[in-house]
């Protein structure tokens, strides 16, 4: 007859009871990142536009690569690597307070390290700076 004891595959149910909890954690990461992105994003996108007299103090680049796997029918894996880089300025203002800020409006090759100017920030992006010709002398 049946045998009503234990489950003979002992590891298979663990294998099913454990692949759907980590499926689970792992949709819920993406999904907390790309909301939380997206917040970061309307935060910024919403903040006022100020504009501060402010001087370089450095730049910085973070390059952020990945690799993705396409599996083709005839069983050939074929990676394609990509990746993006973010530009970052540091500005220090009169008070000696520094912040970085993200440079979404291309000014990193615009802009060298002690230049003083007026910089335009909104949230943490910098979106535009003048220079300061008069400071330069």
């Amino acid at each position: 007859m049946f045998n009503s004891g234990p489950s003979m595959g002992g590891g298979f149910d663990f294998m099913f009871t454990l692949f759907p909890i980590l499926f689970v954690i792992v949709l819920a990461i993406i999904v907390i990142g790309f909301i939380s992105n997206g917040a970061r994003y309307a935060k910024n996108a919403r903040a006022p536009r100020e504009s501060v007299y402010a001087r370089v103090v450095s730049k910085r680049m973070d390059v952020r690569s990945r690799t993705n796997h396409h599996h083709h029918a005839n069983g050939a894996v074929h990676p394609t690597h990509s990746s993006r880089t973010y530009y970052y300025i540091t500005l220090e203002f009169d008070s000696g307070e520094r912040k970085e800020f993200l440079d979404v409006k291309n000014l990193y090759g615009l802009v060298t390290e002690g230049d003083a100017g007026y910089a335009a920030i909104q949230g943490d992006w910098i979106v535009a700076f003048e220079r300061d010709t008069q400071a330069m002398m």
